[in-house]
């Protein structure tokens, strides 16, 4: 038999356990036995698939190519270097990838809801993971179920299950035993992992965890999902496919003219011999354009931004979104949790003929309407504080006990001296929640509701202890009363009190001919960092926009006081927002700030209009109902607090569901970009001096400079750390001092290009010049010159990369250690081509020397000083007015 068709208590003994729960050690165990309450992850690609994918680069194969040919030329040892040079930078991206799967990973572990849980008979929140058959989990109204489960308590308890049955009407639960078999939708006595109370509360013993659930089940169906290449990774295949055009017109010519060189030649030179040598002149020409560890810095780069964005509480679960984030224009945050402390706090009160001075007096000296307004706040209340601090319970709820315990009145003092007998919970029809305690003797029902339905409740009001009838003219002063609270944006509850007869049942019916005792007004609070970030980002050039399910009034106070508001901003309502039309929606769209009162269409709508003016849109949620506008976002934030679909809707995940982690991101994500933009400057700097001198030495019939394998030595070992360390560099000054990065411009825009010819200039200029000295002595001389001054010249131009605008001094000579390190790295790798046994296979001959080097190193510093120089030109500044940084 199913659970569902046995009693509740058969159930517990089934799974040994009991209403209290299990222990501490006996979860220890069945964690043992049945693992970890999360879903399996999917079968990760073998590693075998993931290393040869990494052959399947355009750029890869033409290398492969290459090598083949020394291969069948003889060059036997050029050969072996180039395939075990391939060969490191695939094992790179596999180590990479597997990275990268490990931070999903975690994110998947991150996911897990949490769950108020019955250990040891005391009531806890932790993670669902943690969950085993037989603990037995508490529900209420908002919650999300953690595990399949039996229930074994139940009150008004009514679940969404639509996610499993496709019901879109809740299901009301029981107790009772089921005894004929029927289908998952009809067992109204078990609860499924996902499913969400939507009203009352219950308990349930959990029978099912991780792949055992429903949910589980349908999920070892769907298969995972396949990566996506990010926008620059796109842009730059584009860029390689068009690089790789070039390159192949380039190397026809440069054979061609040499084969023609050769037909012409007068004095016959030995065609073979001149051909292989145009040949090799065309692949060294290839191997120098191509940057062949590109796609690999590129994701290292992205790799370390994410994990610095980690740091700052922002998981990126989408690696566009790194990039993206540098591009943002609009925010459209929520406002509970994420503007503000998501902590509701008592901020003033009010008592028929009393003023809230009355609670600043020592307890003992509180009149008798104060103690009855604090005890009914208290008692009328089903949230707990637990001896850790831990909240738990509506925040409304939690700010009036936590209001009885700063005014040193111990809210646990009171219900265990006033015992609940009897409640009827709060109801969404009835805006109101009562309970039954026997106070100084006398039984009495305490209600706690909504302003409006409690005063239309209530015949009489308690004054100074006295219960007097609610004249006109009393209630008038109350509901004046009311009204400041609320034009002051805080949030209003009024409790009341009846007399009861001993033995009385109680019925809804009892909810009438209150007695008012008075009211408390609270407000969730700004968060104190909001209030800079706003203004960061104000200048930063983007717009952040509230949207949230709050009042108006609230929504427009919390707005003006954060700096959100400026002063011709407006605020309308989701109802106001369905009366435009998109044209008038378009033409007001800049001047709404505030959106209140919103539903799901009104979110998706409001998103789709600032991306129709070609903004790139950022949208926070946490609720399922947040779940489509965060996937139409360009940029959807959901919170950790949040649910798990809001999170998988989302390409970004705050961890502490706070409004400045999204700025620091965005800073964050500015930055990763400037600095793959500085990799790549720095790269193809390099990639360009090369082609220079190799094309010079062409165009007046030298030697070719270098060597294929000197070349690939470079561009997979020796470039690759420098532009590594490049990813590490610090935000610029300005990145949050200018407007957003448009996403469609190209990866050499913003003034990159400019530097990479400026670079590639200078660098392949003093190439020329170190191989027109070594050709004095000799051919060999001249390509061991060349070598070590473009080496040289690649490697110091790290430090010109580091910004575009400022000097190396300007901006820390020991602010990057990395790059420090990566200099260095590199100077040591360029001493080991030239010891003995090693220099022969990068062509540098034994006569190559102390002076030699000393021409080389002096031209490549020459070239590095005038990069530096050229950044405090008047003609560079142009850079630094259109506000970009790389």
């Amino acid at each position: 038999m199913e659970f569902y068709q046995r009693p509740a208590e058969h159930v517990l003994e089934e799974l040994q356990t009991s209403p209290k729960g299990l222990s501490t050690a006996e979860v220890q165990e069945r964690l043992q036995t049945h693992g970890y309450n999360e879903l399996e992850e999917a079968t990760k690609d073998p590693l075998w698939k993931l290393f040869l994918e990494s052959f399947k680069d355009p750029m890869v194969i033409v290398l492969l190519i290459a090598a083949a040919v020394q291969l069948v030329l003889g060059e036997v040892m050029e050969a072996v270097i180039i395939f075990a040079v391939l060969v490191l930078n695939a094992v790179v991206g596999v180590v990479q990838t597997r990275k990268a799967e490990g931070a999903l990973d975690a994110l998947r572990q991150m996911s897990a809801p949490s769950a108020k849980v019955l250990r040891d008979g005391v009531t806890q929140t932790m993670a669902a993971r943690e969950l085993v058959p037989g603990d037995v989990v508490l529900l209420e109204a908002g919650d999300y179920v953690s595990a399949d489960g039996r229930l074994v308590q139940g009150s008004s308890l009514r679940i969404d299950e639509g996610m499993l049955t496709g019901e879109s009407v809740p299901v009301e639960k029981h107790t009772d035993t089921i005894s004929e078999e029927v289908a998952l939708g009809d067992r109204k006595n078990m609860v499924y992992s996902g499913a969400l109370v939507v009203y009352g509360r219950g308990a349930f013993v959990v029978t099912g965890t991780a792949t055992k659930t429903e949910i589980g089940k349908i999920a070892g169906l769907l298969a995972s999902a396949e990566s996506k290449q990010t926008p620059l990774q796109r842009k730059l295949a584009d860029f390689s496919k068009k690089l790789g055009w070039v390159i192949l017109a380039l190397c026809i010519v440069i054979f061609g003219v040499e084969a023609g060189r050769v037909w012409f030649d007068p004095e016959g030179q030995d065609m073979t011999s001149a051909l292989l040598k145009a040949f090799m002149f065309a692949v060294a020409v290839a191997v120098a354009a191509i940057p062949e560890a590109l796609s690999s810095i590129v994701t290292i780069v992205l790799a370390v931004g994410t994990n610095k964005m980690a740091k700052r509480h922002a998981i990126i679960r989408k690696l566009p979104a790194v990039e993206t984030l540098g591009s943002t224009s609009v925010i459209c945050t929520d406002k509970t949790g994420t503007l503000t402390q998501n902590k509701m706090t008592v901020v003033d009160f009010f008592v028929p003929g009393k003023t809230g001075d009355e609670l600043t007096q020592e307890p003992g000296q509180w009149n008798a309407s104060a103690r009855r307004l604090m005890q009914v706040a208290v008692l009328c209340n089903d949230s707990h504080i637990n001896e850790d601090g831990t909240v738990i319970g509506d925040p409304t709820e939690i700010a009036l006990i936590a209001f009885s315990n700063q005014n040193q009145l111990p809210y646990g003092d009171i219900r265990k001296k006033y015992r609940r007998e009897a409640e009827l919970p709060f109801d969404s029809d009835r805006k109101l929640m009562s309970t039954v305690h026997t106070l100084d003797g006398q039984r009495l029902l305490l209600t706690k509701g909504g302003p409006d339905v409690v005063f239309s409740r209530c015949t009489h009001v308690l004054i100074n202890g006295e219960e007097l009838p609610l004249t006109p003219d009393l209630l008038d002063n109350i509901q004046n009363q009311n009204e400041e609270f609320s034009d002051r944006a805080l949030r209003v509850l009024a409790f009341a009190y009846k007399p009861l007869t001993d033995g009385a049942e109680i019925t809804f019916e009892a909810e009438n001919d209150l007695v008012l005792v008075g009211l408390y007004a609270m407000i969730d609070p700004p968060r104190e960092e909001v209030y800079a970030s706003i203004a960061e980002a104000k200048v930063a050039g983007i717009r952040t926009v509230m949207i949230t399910g709050d009042h108006k009034t609230t929504a427009q106070a919390i707005g003006r006081d954060i700096g959100l508001m400026d002063e011709n901003d407006i605020a309308v309502t989701g109802q106001e927002l369905d009366a435009l039309s998109e044209e008038e929606l378009d033409q007001k769209l800049e001047d709404i700030a505030v959106y209140a009162r919103v539903s799901p269409e009104n979110k998706i709508r409001i998103v789709r209009a600032w991306q129709r003016k070609g903004k790139i849109t950022a949208m926070t949620g946490d609720g399922v109902n947040d779940a489509p506008a965060l996937k139409q976002a360009d940029i959807g934030v959901a919170m950790g607090s949040g649910t798990d679909v809001a999170k998988d809707a989302s390409a970004m995940i705050l961890t502490d569901d706070n409004f400045v982690s999204i700025i620091s991101a965005v800073s964050v994500g500015r930055t990763v970009l400037d600095n793959i933009k500085k990799a790549i400057a720095y790269l193809f700097a390099g990639n360009l001096g090369a082609i220079i001198a190799i094309l010079f030495a062409l165009a007046l019939d030298w030697v070719n400079p270098f060597t294929p394998i000197q070349l690939l030595f470079i561009n997979l070992l020796n470039d690759s750390l420098p532009a590594i360390a490049l990813g590490m560099e610090n935000a610029e000054p300005n990145v949050m001092q200018r407007k957003p990065r448009d996403i469609n411009e190209g990866i050499f825009a913003g003034g990159t290009l400019k530097s990479v010819l400026m670079r590639g200039i200078l660098i392949g200029a003093a190439v020329i010049v170190s191989q027109y000295l070594g050709l004095q002595h000799s051919p060999e001389m001249s390509i061991a010159m060349a070598f070590t001054t473009l080496i040289l010249a690649r490697t110091l131009q790290t430090f010109a990369a580091r910004s575009n605008t400022q000097t190396v001094f300007g901006a820390g000579f020991f602010e990057n250690k990395y790059v420090l390190g990566a200099v260095l790295l590199c100077f040591g790798l360029y001493g080991l081509t030239v010891l003995p046994g090693v220099r022969e296979i990068f062509s540098i001959p034994a006569t190559f020397g102390w002076a030699e080097w000393q021409y080389a190193a002096g031209l490549a510093l020459g070239a590095v000083v005038l990069m530096e120089i050229w950044k405090l030109m008047p003609w560079a500044s142009g850079k630094k007015k259109t506000g970009h940084s790389s």
